[in-house]
């Protein structure tokens, strides 16, 4: 069979992953062997490259959505796992009733079962894993793959991809459900309102675009004065610039918000690349998509410093992302609203005005950016569901009994709760003990902030497979306590050491495979 594959790698590997798939019997292989030959025999001119095509038909009805969907990434992209993972359920290409009926596995859990399919297939290329879990992270798709998976998505009109080619004749763009944006166009070339997702690639509002409405010598003296808070001419320019920039995108939004009312995926992730070029106008109308079951704001500089409440009528959201640019902003307290939510972003910074109840998202798995002065520390033990917990900011336990550290009610709920990051300026020693004793199952743990000493080893999980201790400044030697767990496997510190000593005993770290010590100025010995 390899000869069919004319000495190309991919095609070889690819009908590997094919035959891997099979039972070991010589029958199911001989099929596969007339089905390669039969193939090529159809195609006008044989090439190694229609052995790709046999992979993608001799796909499972249920996988062949899932790969269909890369097609919406751009060229060598990057492709995170778990956001993928919430595109396809957030699309029904998973579903995620199933789980309620059955009390099965959940969607995440299935889709992740079908991403390791395509792996074994061969179909996408690994190109990250998780270091304690060893679980996938990012993924790829090589370049004959990509083109395979582009033809048969056009075939299928799958997805309709916006770019240099077909910027200028949007008017297909009628009854595809889907459009990918990898080039700037006018939303207002959408005719179609049963679209059902939306993904952007790329800028928004591109400095080329803004080109069109102001001179190129004024675009050039704002970016080439950016900064220069002394010359008044470049605020003027700059607020003309800023203004008309301003209302076009408002009008964009506008648009967007009341003609897509059946819009169940907008993501809109990007890099700041051009400063002040940067920003959207997140207005009180996007709480028309009553739909949405995704929502993606990743990176953007939201041009107003407070969030619509009209977000409280996004009630079918499971995947809510407000990792924000802005400096702060204010997120108004209706996220409780949302009980479908599985996976929620908050800003990395809020205004002090910010307080949300979260409460009520009992099916939450994701909670990033989590703090006790924007958030209700009692919210997460309803939270049964959580796999993953990011603290960025103030972490404080009120009520706290300094005399016995079991009398303090319990902080985290869920049973199945495995990833801990901890990013704040200090953290008291207790408050750390008892958040820990409440993480019974978890095995990864991240910490970043000013703290004296660890707690004692029994409030440790004896599932941590991987800890990070990052800006710590230990007073005591953590190893006589680290040392005791049975399953670590990976060990990280950075800045860590106060102490001039290191000790560890002879049978200390029993399944430990990587140590790595950075910045240790006072450590001798």
């Amino acid at each position: 069979m390899v000869k069919h594959c004319a000495g190309l790698p991919l095609a070889i590997v690819v009908l590997g992953g094919i035959l891997a798939t099979k039972n070991n019997s010589l029958n199911e292989w001989r099929k596969i062997s007339d089905n390669v030959k039969s193939y090529l025999k159809k195609a006008k001119n044989q090439r190694p490259e229609d052995v790709l095509a046999l992979s993608y038909d001799d796909l499972p009805p249920y996988l062949r959505s899932c790969f269909l969907y890369l097609s919406h990434f751009s060229e060598d992209y990057m492709i995170d796992m778990d956001r993928l993972i919430q595109l396809w359920v957030a699309e029904g290409i998973v579903s995620s009733e199933q789980e309620e009926r059955d009390g099965g596995e959940i969607a995440e859990d299935v889709a992740e079962s079908y991403l390791m399919e395509l792996v074994e297939r061969c179909m996408i290329q690994v190109r990250e894993r998780d270091v304690a879990t060893l679980k996938v992270k990012t993924i790829q798709m090589h370049d004959l793959m990509r083109d395979l998976c582009l033809s048969k998505a056009k075939q299928e009109k799958f997805v309709f991809i916006v770019n240099r080619s077909n910027a200028s004749s949007l008017s297909m763009i009628r009854k595809v459900r889907r459009v990918s944006v990898h080039e700037f166009f006018f939303i207002q070339c959408i005719k179609s309102p049963n679209i059902r997702s939306l993904l952007f690639f790329n800028q928004f509002f591109p400095k080329e675009e803004l080109e069109k409405y102001l001179p190129l010598e004024v675009l050039n003296y704002v970016e080439k004065h950016n900064g220069d808070c002394c010359n008044p001419l470049f605020w003027i320019l700059l607020i003309s610039t800023a203004s008309t920039r301003h209302l076009k995108i408002r009008g964009i939004c506008r648009y967007m918000f009341n003609n897509f009312k059946l819009l169940r995926v907008l993501n809109y992730e990007i890099g700041r690349a051009y400063g002040f070029f940067g920003g959207w106008e997140l207005t009180s109308d996007i709480g028309n998509l009553i739909h949405l079951r995704f929502l993606s704001l990743r990176n953007h500089d939201i041009l107003r410093s407070k969030l619509p409440s009209s977000l409280g009528n996004l009630r079918c959201l499971q995947t809510l992302d407000l990792r924000v640019y802005n400096y702060k902003i204010h997120v108004p307290n209706v996220i409780w609203r949302m009980e479908q939510l599985r996976h929620l972003y908050l800003p990395s910074r809020c205004k002090s005005r910010t307080k949300l109840k979260l409460g009520t998202l009992r099916k939450l798995l994701t909670l990033v950016n989590f703090n006790t002065e924007n958030c209700y520390l009692k919210d997460l033990i309803n939270m049964t569901n959580l796999r993953e917990l990011v603290i960025k900011g103030a972490f404080n336990i009120e009520n706290f009994n300094e005399e016995e550290l079991g009398e303090n009610p319990p902080i985290i709920g869920s049973k199945y709760f495995h990833s801990l990051f901890i990013l704040t300026d200090s953290i008291d020693p207790r408050h750390l003990a008892h958040l820990l004793s409440s993480c019974t199952s978890i095995c990864k743990l991240s910490i970043n902030a000013e703290i004296s000493k660890l707690p004692e080893y029994r409030y440790f999980s004896s599932h941590l497979a991987y800890i990070r201790l990052e800006c710590c400044p230990l007073d005591e030697d953590p190893m006589p306590t680290l040392e005791k767990l049975p399953n670590l496997r990976i060990l990280e510190f950075e800045e860590t050491f106060r102490v001039n000593e290191m000790v560890c005993s002879a049978q200390g770290f029993p399944r430990l495979e990587s140590l790595s010590l950075a910045w240790f100025n006072n450590l001798e010995e």
